[in-house]
């Protein structure tokens, strides 16, 4: 007698006909006790005899970001259930970056993704569920859905909550942003407080995520396209009206990959990778792509490396108007034509692979059915008649930055920048300066010990970089930082500094007044000083415990994409890396781990099989 006959088991057949056996839930519904503890929710027997399907969502009431999830979660269940699947809800954490951002807890937040993404496998692998949709709202949830895909390779589609409205206060349209930037404008006696406050009050009027292409819009239109997502359902805003429908459309879609058993890693592929690079740059976007992309490719064990978004944003102009340094919001792009207009303008420039998507179309055909018919408007551009010749970020190697740096070059059209640096060993030490006037023009804003190990959790530097903007700084003051940037940062930055400093990297042993060199055509990031000759800058001293211990202790290089899994090397990465290049996906668990030798910048971009680019005449816009 087998174990499952023991257990009370018997053979089921699925709502469309085929045998549970090749169901991952057959290993749950052939358990009687299993079955009375599911017949205890409210399940019959028709139900338990369909496909397990998780709905997991991040809803918190603590952000606008995730506020409404719940909402949709209820018509992707529907559909799934209507579809012939039984749907299962429940829900993992999110750290909200807006609310974090300039305090302790944002150490929280990066971390946060590694933990939404365990808790999704767990929950999942735990329940033996078939196939998994995520709705996701704000920054990290975003990646994580994306990270925990990768290692489960079920059917699986993902679903972002939409972007908030924009703000109004007497005409002027709003974003969080300008909240930020409005706290360096008042310390600097440019606005008075009431003006401050009332700037708060009208920036974030309902549900959504920050509606700039900040990191949170930036990542929704990276998974649309890699496939992730259904074309244009990103795009849809929070509260609009058609979001529901969205939601219903996912569900149905998801049964169908079921049915024809495509999973995850299918879509998860170096050129869809690429893809997702590409629409960063073409958008300004945010420059935490970079990380999260990175960390994507390593869990699915696909070959991605730094020189890669170097050589794709060279390559991308920004055709795309937004925020932080454009002039228009997320809804604006979504009524402008959104990722299907986006799309199809690059697919035919060349700057796009075709590649498949959850719905069945490959990306190509997806945009071309989803296209509204255009009117007039500005926030796309035709190739023809780009906003910036190259996209929004470049990345540096150097004496500072052995194993590269992210440089952001949002609204700045300078192709270097010189300068004192003025060093600081955490954000709150560079705040307090920026505040108190103690930076002026010329200076370039050093902040160590913030990054993946060091903070830990590589905190995003908004309040010190909308301080400097605030205070009319932001073309006259460069930051360098191991640390991140908010989608809403712009200016001169350099951000992803590794090896970071409390990994021994050379930023430990900087010192006040010594000179440091961006130089964007030369992708180059250099100190006037020998570093080699002196003694590193002790880390500041944290008592770590819980998850910030484990974190700091596991955690890997941001030129890794921050990931907490073990990396593979050797013949692991070897074979890995064959696979990414088209020798079948590997297997969950195994992922690469590139060179990681100091490489001026020329030689790391021939390593990933790319001459280095010409400089461009100007830098282009970037968000955070």
């Amino acid at each position: 007698m087998t174990e499952d006959r023991r257990l009370g088991g018997r053979p089921e057949e699925d709502a469309a006909g085929g045998s549970q056996t090749a169901l991952r839930s057959a290993a749950v519904r052939s358990r009687a006790p299993a079955r009375a503890m599911l017949r205890a929710t409210g399940l019959d027997d028709a139900a338990l005899q369909r496909p397990y399907v998780g709905v997991v969502t991040c809803w918190t009431d603590v952000t606008p970001c995730n506020i409404h999830l719940d909402t949709l979660a209820v018509p992707l269940a529907d559909a799934i259930r209507s579809a012939g699947g039984t749907p299962f809800r429940f829900n993992t954490i999110s750290v909200t970056d807006g609310i974090a951002m300039g305090t302790p807890g944002m150490r929280a937040s990066l971390i946060s993704r590694e933990v939404i993404a365990d808790s999704i496998e767990l929950a999942v692998s735990g329940h033996c569920l078939d196939a998994v949709a995520v709705i996701v709202g704000c920054d990290k949830t975003i990646p994580a859905a994306a990270m925990a895909l990768a290692r489960l390779d079920l059917p699986g589609i993902i679903l972002y909550g939409g972007s908030i409205a924009p703000g109004e206060l007497n005409g002027r349209r709003l974003t969080i942003q300008d909240v930020f930037e409005a706290v360096g404008a008042a310390a600097e006696g440019r606005i008075d407080e009431d003006e401050l406050l009332a700037i708060e009050r009208a920036a974030c009027p309902g549900a959504g995520a920050c509606g700039g292409q900040f990191t949170a819009n930036t990542m929704a239109l990276a998974l649309t396209a890699m496939g992730l997502s259904p074309m244009g359902a990103n795009d849809v805003p929070a509260t609009h009206p058609e979001k529901p429908c969205v939601a219903a459309r996912c569900g149905r879609e998801l049964m169908r990959m079921l049915r024809a058993g495509v999973s995850a890693r299918r879509f998860l592929t170096r050129e869809a990778l690429l893809n997702a690079i590409a629409v960063g740059a073409a958008t300004a976007g945010s420059t935490n792509l970079v990380l999260h992309l990175l960390a994507i490719a390593r869990e699915a064990g696909v070959r991605l490396e730094l020189a890669d978004f170097d050589r794709v944003a060279a390559a991308t102009p920004v055709i795309a108007d937004l925020k932080p340094a454009g002039r228009y919001t997320a809804v604006d792009f979504f009524a402008a034509g959104g990722s299907p207009l986006l799309i199809a303008e690059l697919a035919e420039a060349g700057h796009l692979a075709d590649v498949p998507t959850v719905t069945g179309e490959s990306l190509f055909q997806a945009a071309r059915s989803t296209l509204r018919p255009a009117g007039e408007q500005d926030v796309i551009r035709p190739l023809a008649d780009p906003l910036k010749p190259r996209g929004g970020y470049a990345i540096l190697f150097g004496d500072l930055a052995p194993d590269g740096a992210v440089a952001k070059l949002a609204g700045v059209d300078a192709d270097s920048f010189s300068g004192p640096a003025r060093v600081f060993d955490s954000e709150e030490e560079a705040f307090a300066a920026v505040q108190d006037g103690r930076i002026g023009p010329g200076d370039v804003v050093v902040i160590r010990f913030e990054g993946p190990k060091g903070g830990p959790g590589m905190r995003e530097m908004l309040a010190v970089t909308a301080a400097i903007q605030g205070r009319g700084l932001g073309e006259s003051v460069a930051l360098v930082t191991d640390g991140r940037f908010s989608g809403a940062t712009h200016g001169i930055m350099v951000g992803h500094v590794a090896p970071e400093a409390a990994a021994g990297g050379p930023l430990a042993c900087l010192r006040d007044g010594d000179r440091i060199t961006i130089d964007i055509a030369r992708r180059r990031l250099d100190v006037d000083a020998d570093l080699a000759a002196r003694t590193p800058a002790p880390a500041p001293r944290r008592a770590l415990t819980g998850v910030f211990a484990k974190y700091a202790r596991d955690v890997a290089s941001a030129a890794d994409g921050a990931v907490t899994i073990p990396l593979a090397s050797g013949d692991e990465a070897s074979e890995a890396a064959g696979r990414s290049a088209g020798e079948g996906p590997p297997p969950p668990g195994v992922a690469r781990r590139p060179d990681r030798r100091a490489q001026p910048a020329a030689e790391a971009l021939a390593a990933a099989g790319e001459p280095l680019p010409p400089a461009a005449g100007s830098a282009g816009q970037a968000g955070g």
